[in-house]
């Protein structure tokens, strides 16, 4: 799959990702992310895209991309949109496609291989526009939940395409189980 000579690129949806191994009932390890990949070929940049709640006095995900801002990773962050549905109820929107796939593009002259954390079939013209630049791309989720987590289009458009739930033996960790009080 990823070519040890390769110049390759990891771009991470945060909230695809995470619901992806949430479904999975797993949890990654950055640390051994980064370090699986690095191992593979020379990393040239890692990206994780995620919207953050800006009036929030606390976030969930704050330490979490603190500790991958200093690590390596460099972190893209907008604020939360927040809207109501058609029913009234208060929604977020934190979608961060445009700013991975502008990403994408900007970098690809400096990339052989673009691996996207996302089965968002949103980014099939991303993959489509790189694939014509001539990169490769492999795409990251998982078909082994009851409901597939990436998009069957994006799936078959790919160049390679890792289940997670294979990847996970080697950038995992173990769940960690809140103690009932």
């Amino acid at each position: 799959m990823i070519d040890a000579r390769e110049k390759i690129a990891l771009f991470v949806d945060g909230a695809n990702f995470y619901a992806t191994n949430k479904a999975l009932g797993v949890e990654v390890d950055y640390r051994k992310f980064l370090s699986y990949y690095q191992a593979q070929a020379y990393v040239v940049r890692s990206y994780y895209y995620t919207a953050v709640q800006e009036d929030a006095e606390y976030t969930s995900v704050r330490p979490l991309i603190d500790w991958l801002d200093y690590n390596g990773f460099t972190v893209v962050t907008k604020a939360a949109k927040e809207y109501q549905d058609r029913e009234g109820r208060n929604r977020m929107r934190t979608s961060m496609n445009v700013d991975l796939a502008v990403n994408a593009l900007e970098m690809a002259p400096f990339y052989d291989h673009a691996v996207i954390f996302s089965g968002n079939g949103e980014f099939l013209p991303l993959v489509e526009a790189l694939q014509r630049k001539g990169k490769r791309v492999t795409a990251v989720s998982t078909i082994a939940t009851d409901m597939p987590m990436i998009a069957d289009d994006l799936r078959r458009q790919v160049d390679f395409f890792v289940d997670l739930s294979d990847l996970t033996k080697h950038v995992g960790r173990p769940v960690r189980i809140a103690a009932n009080a």
